[in-house]
């Protein structure tokens, strides 16, 4: 009988690599987060607003684009979307039912989702546009929505678009604008990539450079869904026994 399975691809291990370092770097960022807002420790480094921006930005934006560039090696995105969306819903469950901080309404999981089912159902029109204008536009249309969640609005239920009312609050907050346009970045820039590098990916981003990272990086999504709930209850054990 002749296979009909599609072979294999061979892994780009430098996405799992920074995917790797930067899901370590989120869980440090929440621990230092849940030790000062939630247990009570003194940082005082972390209080600095100028510091937790530019850390909580490496993280965010990192996701996003590489997120961005997936569109472009997925053999399915509506299925991407799909776990992504399955992802946010626990995530809104989760801190929901839980109560120990605001919960998270609108987080990067939900941007990814919605990012990755607004590509695949609209990549016939998005793939026109040549991809060096595209990260153009793209980083354009991000910094110039930017600020636009950071005000608040007399209008309700268009928080996930980047239009949060006066009554809205999440834990974690990554509506469409601006952070689309980041993740639209990502996917044009994979698409420029692979327009200037017709042999595909050279070997150096195909070598596991690092394997404790990019197993790490393999496994983000389980791990940003359980570090959480493994950092409260090791903080609650460590000050319960304090």
């Amino acid at each position: 009988m002749e296979a009909t399975s599609t072979p294999r691809r061979e892994r780009i291990c430098l996405f799992d690599t920074l995917r790797g370092f930067t899901i370590i770097s989120m869980v440090l960022f929440h621990a230092a987060y849940d030790a000062t807002y939630l247990f009570g420790f003194d940082i005082p480094w972390f209080y600095d607003p100028v510091a937790q921006n530019i850390w909580r930005c490496s993280i965010s934006w990192v996701f996003l684009l590489l997120a961005g560039w997936m569109t472009q090696l997925s053999r399915n995105n509506l299925k991407r979307a799909g776990i992504y969306g399955a992802a946010a819903l626990a995530v809104f469950l989760a801190t929901s039912i839980a109560n120990v901080d605001i919960p998270v309404s609108f987080g990067i999981l939900f941007c990814m989702a919605a990012s990755t089912l607004v590509y695949a159902l609209a990549s016939p029109i998005l793939d026109r546009v040549h991809p060096a204008l595209g990260v153009g536009i793209a980083l354009a249309l991000f910094a110039l929505t930017y600020m636009l969640p950071e005000q608040r609005y007399d209008i309700e239920g268009l928080a996930w678009l980047g239009i949060p009312s006066t009554t809205f609050a999440s834990g974690d907050y990554y509506p469409l604008m601006p952070y689309g346009f980041l993740y639209m970045a990502g996917m044009y820039a994979a698409r420029l990539f692979a327009r200037y590098s017709p042999e595909g990916y050279p070997a150096w981003m195909r070598r596991d450079w690092a394997p404790v990272l990019s197993s790490v990086g393999r496994a983000s999504l389980v791990i940003y869904l359980a570090h959480q709930p493994l950092l409260i209850c090791l903080f609650m054990l460590i000050t319960s026994t304090a």
